[in-house]
């Protein structure tokens, strides 16, 4: 018999995803989680054999033994559950810690597990002691059965995320919690655990910031027409970083826009930080850009910053003509949340 084979929920198991909405829905029956910016993590346990798997499946214990090194040590010999794997740095959350984990060397690995430990936030039980599945079970019976294992456990690495029915709560964490959440997610107490559909809801954090186009880049393919816009931000020295990119133009847009941008076209472009700089965001034509003078001032919306840059492509919103360039500095960009932040927002406060 392999390892896991006598568990009833397997590794493999696909998560219960969440389908985006607008706004936290009303009514009686619903549960309303913070959605944590980390990597989600399917927990599986069977006596002195451990397994972290991602999202997509692949797993990462190597990349953070340090969570399955405290999972090994629980009381509880036998689990399966769900959460999200999340780094605190110096008194933040920490995306970019996540990533940096995700590297080939196991002795970088180690360095980065002893220096900046991970910790699980649990929300979901998907195993009974008995070793019986609790797939079938309403949400209500496997979060009962979750808090009691947290309670009866003593691990630091391992926190319980808080939930909430009121809806005005989770209005107010979507609202205060700051970058370190994704969202709120709304699940139905009394429904099942869905493998691999979106059963969930979710309403995402979103916020605008005014950006300088310090350059552009034309489509890959087609006609000689703009393909995004590169966005860039004054630091505290006064240099125009590149911050991220807004690609959300409309085609109607592109060819006046393209004849609008060849005119500004020339130095300085970026003065600080500009694009095709070594990081997780090159690719094989992050050096193929066109420089701008800094006039053009842009509003997007964002939902992410780690390590001062838009983690993904923003949504164009509309030109600013009124703002001045020098007026779009990176103090407008929300930083990742504090713990004792977090906690506030938890408890309303």
């Amino acid at each position: 018999m392999s390892a896991f084979d006598r568990l009833a929920v397997k590794p493999g198991l696909a998560p219960m995803e969440a389908k985006l909405v607008d706004a936290l829905p009303e009514g009686p029956g619903w549960q309303y989680e913070p959605k944590w910016d980390g990597f989600r993590c399917l927990v599986f346990r069977d006596g002195g054999d451990v397994d972290l798997r991602s999202k997509s499946g692949k797993p990462l214990g190597r990349y953070f033994p340090e969570v399955a090194a405290a999972i090994g040590a629980l009381k509880a010999k036998r689990l399966v559950l769900d959460g999200e794997l999340i780094i605190p740095v110096g008194g933040v959350l920490s995306f970019e810690a996540l990533q940096m984990r995700l590297h080939p060397a196991e002795s970088r690995v180690r360095k980065l597990a002893a220096e900046t430990p991970a910790q699980l936030m649990l929300f979901d039980w998907l195993l009974s002691t008995s070793g019986k599945s609790l797939l079938e079970k309403p949400l209500s019976e496997r979060r009962d059965a979750l808090e009691r294992f947290h309670a009866g456990e003593n691990a630091d690495s391992l926190r319980l995320s808080p939930c909430t029915r009121d809806r005005e709560t989770a209005r107010v964490w979507l609202d205060r919690a700051g970058a370190a959440l994704d969202g709120v997610v709304a699940k139905r107490r009394d429904e099942a655990y869905a493998p691999g559909e979106r059963a969930m809801l979710k309403v995402k954090q979103q916020r605008t910031a005014d950006c300088v186009v310090g350059g552009y880049r034309y489509a890959a393919k087609g006609r000689q027409v703009v393909g995004s816009l590169l966005l860039g931000l004054y630091n505290a020295q006064g240099k125009l970083d590149h911050v991220g990119f807004t690609s959300a133009i409309p085609d109607d847009d592109k060819a006046a826009l393209t004849q609008r941008l060849e005119a500004l076209a020339g130095p300085p472009g970026f003065t600080g930080k500009a694009p095709g700089g070594p990081s997780r965001w090159s690719n094989d034509r992050s050096g193929d850009w066109q420089p701008l003078r800094p006039e053009l001032v842009v509003e997007v919306r964002y939902d992410h910053v780690t390590g001062d840059r838009f983690r993904h492509g923003t949504g164009f919103l509309r030109w600013r003509p009124d703002k001045a360039p020098e007026q779009c500095r990176m103090d407008q960009l929300t930083p990742e949340a504090r713990p004792a932040e977090l906690e506030a927002a938890m408890d309303g406060r």
